[in-house]
This record gives C-alpha cells, structure tokens and sequence, in this order.
C-alpha cells in the first residue's frame, strides 16, 4: 500500500482513483479534480460534509489561472514570495472547476505544494488534484504514510511515501475581501510573514455551518483520547485524579515522575513544535492514556497558529 512510486501514484489518479500523499504540510487524499467519483469517494472515506470545500494543488502559475479569474494584485504579490510553499489562495473560480470541489461556493482553494514530490506528481498526472488531509473527518491530520495507512487500511489502494512532513501543520488560508487579504485558516505560513508582504490582513477563521475554507469549524484536527489545553499544566495535574496522563509541552518537562511526557522542542523552536505536533498527538493518542494534557504556546509566530490547531482540539475545557 504504502509506496515511493511516484508515476504510479500518477496513473492511479489519471484513472479516477483516491491515492494519499505527502505534501510539506500534512498528507492528502487527493483525486483529480475532473473526477466526480473520485472525488466523492474522498467526501464518503473521510466522512466529510459535503459544504466543506477542498483545497485544490496545482504544478504551475499557469496550472493555477485555468483554475480562477479576476485574481487580485496582491495574491500575485503572495504567490511570488510564498509559492511553492504552505499557502493556500482562496480565489473566484473559473467555470472548469466543478462546483463539489468548492462546495457549490464561488471561490476555490488553491496552492502550490512545497514538496518536490508533489509536484512532479501533479505534472506527471497532469490534471489538479483536490486532496484535503488525509484523516477521517475532525481527527489530528496525518504527517507519515503510516498515519494514512493506520486510517484507511481498505479504503485506498496506495500512499506515496514522501516521508515525514517537514512542516507538519496545514498551510494558510488567504482570501480577499475586494483588494484586502483575508485569513480564513491560520497554518504553516505564520500571520507576520504575511503581513510583512502585503501589510495589515484580517481574520476570519471561524465558521461551523457551510464554511468558506477548510479548517474553520471550531471540533476538529481531535485525538480519541480526552485532550485539554492548559496555560498551567501544573495545576492542571493537581485537579486531575486519573492514572495515565499525558503531557506535551513545547520545551520543558513538569516535575514528575508517573506522566507520559513529550517535548515538542528542547530549543523552544516554535517550527519544530509545529512540525512535531501532530506526530506527537498521534502517539500519545494510541499509548492508552485516560487524559492529554497539553501546554499553550507563545502567541507569537507559529505559536499562534499551533494554538489555533489545539484550541479545537481539545476536549472538555
């Protein structure tokens, strides 16, 4: 199932199938988008609603204008500095993009990936490949061929192995509001950066009915196991009662020796946090804890939007 297979991967796409794969940010389950029974079948295996639309990848610039019109100014100005990369540009569609790839919405989501591999194998498949994460619906998206494999044993008949994801949480969503960017999903591509391109954008990145962008509903990226964002882990742990807790914390372990604890970065290195983080979630998730605990990081950068990822996350606070 899991292979590095690239031209196959490619073929299997071509002919209407479901493939997962590696991008820099987490792995997809992608279709062509010219694949209406793909496509859903992405919509049925993830239990997804069908008002959420997805993020379509393309190759090229050019890939990406078949895709869209009247693109502002400034989202040429974003692609230029950020593309290949973990940015997604929310954009009015273009009539060939089928209306269950963008939920019947008049924009669609777009990026370049960042990953080599992902886009030799949009070239080499030659259409757009709609690919949302590859996890079942509100679970902690996947960063290794294994996660997907884990998730969909049946489901698929093959994962590209692009090895682990070296950002490890899901790209920036950006639309526009006439000439002025809008953040729908804040992600790999931290606010500042954005800022310091294009100036002051505002944030719209909640929404539960009929989203406008992946990544907006207030449940989701969601271990099994009961998960609790803390500013104090310390205290936490002294009203808690239940025999296996497990802690993440972004540079320093808490005094204790009965926890199961995980250092996101002993640097305090907030893009290694973020790309540990899921990998992380995933392990503490199978080690059959009653309780996760896990600390907030700084509201700065990355921190931000780590935070964003584990305020939906979490469960029961």
């Amino acid at each position: 199932m899991i292979s590095t297979d690239v031209y196959k991967a490619a073929d299997l796409l071509r002919n209407g199938e479901v493939v997962g794969i590696p991008t820099e940010t987490v792995y997809g389950l992608a279709a062509s988008i010219y694949s209406e029974k793909a496509v859903r079948k992405i919509f049925e295996i993830k239990q997804r609603p069908l008002d959420n639309p997805l993020i379509v990848h393309v190759a090229s610039i050019d890939q990406m204008e078949t895709l869209t019109k009247d693109v502002p100014e400034k989202a040429y100005k974003l692609a230029g500095a950020f593309w290949p990369g973990p940015m997604t540009l929310l954009l009015p569609k273009s009539i060939d993009v089928p209306k269950l790839i963008t939920a019947g919405k008049p924009n669609v989501a777009i990026r370049m990936p960042g990953l080599g591999l992902t886009r030799e194998l949009i070239a080499n498949s030659g259409v757009p490949i709609a690919a949302p994460s590859a996890n079942p619906f509100g679970r902690i998206s996947p960063t290794t061929a294994e996660h997907v494999a884990n998730y969909f044993p049946d489901a698929i008949s093959m994962v590209l192995d692009g090895g682990p994801c070296r950002s490890g949480i899901e790209s920036t969503i950006i639309g526009f509001d006439g000439e002025d960017p809008v953040v729908y999903r804040l992600g790999s591509l931290a606010l500042d950066e954005i800022e310091a391109k294009v100036g002051k954008v505002q944030l719209r990145n909640q929404k539960d009915v009929a989203p406008d962008a992946p990544g907006m509903l207030s449940r989701h990226y969601s271990p099994k196991t009961p998960t609790v964002l803390c500013d104090d882990i310390a205290s936490e742990i002294g009203n808690r009662s239940e025999e296996k807790i497990g802690v993440i914390v972004l540079q320093h372990k808490i005094e204790s020796e009965s926890l199961t604890q995980k250092v996101l970065s002993p640097q305090g290195d907030l893009k290694e946090a973020a790309k540990e983080l899921y990998a992380t979630m995933h392990e503490l998730d199978q080690a059959g804890l009653d309780l996760i605990l896990i600390e907030r990081m700084p509201e700065t950068g990355l921190g931000v939007s780590i935070n964003d990822r584990l305020q939906r996350a979490a469960q029961g606070k």
